[in-house]
């Protein structure tokens, strides 16, 4: 008796939604039940075709000793592997052709020692055999497998710091391995455990060549090694200065071919605990929808070169740029500022306070090309040196200075109830016709 059937599945990585399932069914069972099955996990294949054949070995392996005939003969020519055919057994389900698949040859020569001469040669065969449209094979034997995980060192071309294929996977150099030259032909292709691993999202961390790895085994299998971990040793140290640095942790990256190098850094030293991020060169944050900073304590921004600030893409869907200080706000610009409104109006306003705008050296322009208007409730005062135009709320209009000229090119009216003009020491009237109550 044996098994009626091996059901055999195994996996691989390049098709994982394949079910890698073969079942094969024993041929001749001669009245043996069904439900023998064995399933064997892994099934050493990664293919159809290997997945098929290898379910067919398996089953022909174990089942080489179910039909299974003890035979005994004189002739030394029944050795394994040749056939013969049996004729005249009772059981004609037995007179058929036979393979002989093992044989025990044991023989007496009697003469060959003094004083047994009296006896002749004799030579027995005891052969088993099976029918001959059977396959034999050798029962499936356990493949050989490795205990436990193994330190290596990841190994690539000459000159490369950066070694692997399409998968993330790299090749690695055994410490017990003698001949290896490490370099990109050390070892196969060996799987990278990352810390996350999605369909286009998760953590990749490239082992780099020259890093030590924790290199296991997946079900023991020598021809499947996957890389588990990575850690330090005496050439490779990790960043920060340990002991010193215990209370950091941190991810930090090396500029390829370079001395740069990306971190985030958590601080977690009591009283000190601080989160550092540095770019090496660019920075790139992309919000999809709101964000929003919240500082309980100081905000210093430094930018060394230029900043540019775009508040919507375009009129119709863009949005408004609100800026609250709940105290005071200085704004030092160093060379030009240009504030540029292309549509729409401007307003300051003013709740309580004064407004002040002091140019130390140059000139202030300002040009509209439609209507200036401005106003006050009290009073309004325009000084330069010793001269002033002073405008008050009860409509009194005070022009004060050394000389005061007004040039009108052609017409010059001034419409009053009542005018008076004083001159204390000389009053002098001037014109082509001069007309008094005409």
């Amino acid at each position: 008796t044996g098994p009626s059937s091996v059901e055999t599945q195994d996996y691989t990585f390049k098709t994982p939604g394949w079910p890698g399932y073969y079942n094969r069914a024993a041929e001749n069972l001669n009245g043996q039940r069904t439900q023998y099955e064995i399933f064997d996990y892994p099934g050493r294949f990664k293919d159809e075709t290997h997945g098929e054949a290898f379910a067919r070995y398996q089953i022909e392996g174990w089942r080489h000793d179910t039909e299974t005939a003890t035979c005994i003969s004189n002739s030394p020519e029944l050795c394994p592997g040749k056939r013969f055919t049996l004729t005249g057994h009772p059981s004609e389900a037995l007179n058929r052709e036979w393979q002989v698949v093992s044989s025990v040859l044991t023989g007496d020569q009697p003469q060959a020692l003094h004083g047994s001469g009296g006896q002749g040669t004799t030579l027995d065969n005891h052969f088993e055999s099976i029918p001959a449209d059977r396959t034999w094979r050798v029962p499936p034997q356990p493949k050989p497998s490795v205990d436990g995980p193994q330190s290596a060192i990841v190994t690539g071309p000459a000159g490369e710091e950066i070694f692997c294929d399409e998968h993330g996977r790299v090749r690695v150099r055994f410490h017990w391995d003698r001949y290896c030259p490490g370099n990109e032909d050390s070892s196969c292709w060996v799987r990278v455990s990352q810390a996350w691993a999605g369909a286009g999202f998760g953590n990749l961390a490239i082992p780099r060549v020259g890093q030590e790895v924790i290199v296991d085994f997946l079900n023991g299998d020598p021809d499947q090694p996957i890389i588990m971990g990575r850690t330090y040793h005496q050439d490779n140290r990790s960043p920060g200065s340990l002991p010193g640095t215990k209370t950091q942790m941190i991810i930090r990256s090396k500029t390829y071919k370079g001395s740069g190098f990306n971190e985030l850094r958590f601080e977690d030293a009591t009283g000190k605990e601080e989160l550092y991020m540095h770019a090496q060169k660019d920075m790139t944050t992309e919000v999809l929808h709101d964000r929003t900073t919240t500082v309980n304590n100081n905000h210093t921004e430094t930018v060394v070169v230029g900043q540019v600030v775009n508040v919507g893409s375009k009129k119709e869907n863009g949005h408004d740029q609100k800026i609250t200080v709940a105290n005071d706000q200085k704004t030092t610009v160093v060379n030009n500022q240009i504030t540029e409104i292309t549509e729409g109006n401007k307003k300051t306003d003013i709740d309580k306070g004064d407004q002040e705008i002091t140019l130390h050296e140059g000139k202030q322009t300002i040009k509209v090309k439609k209507t200036i208007s401005v106003s006050s409730e009290e009073k309004i005062e325009f000084i330069c040196g010793e001269s002033s135009i002073t405008l008050l709320e009860n409509g009194e209009i005070t022009i004060s200075g050394k000389i005061i000229k007004n040039d009108a090119k052609d017409e010059y009216h001034v419409n009053t109830k009542k005018l008076s003009a004083d001159g204390s020491e000389e009053q002098v009237l001037t014109g082509g016709i001069l007309k008094l109550n005409p």
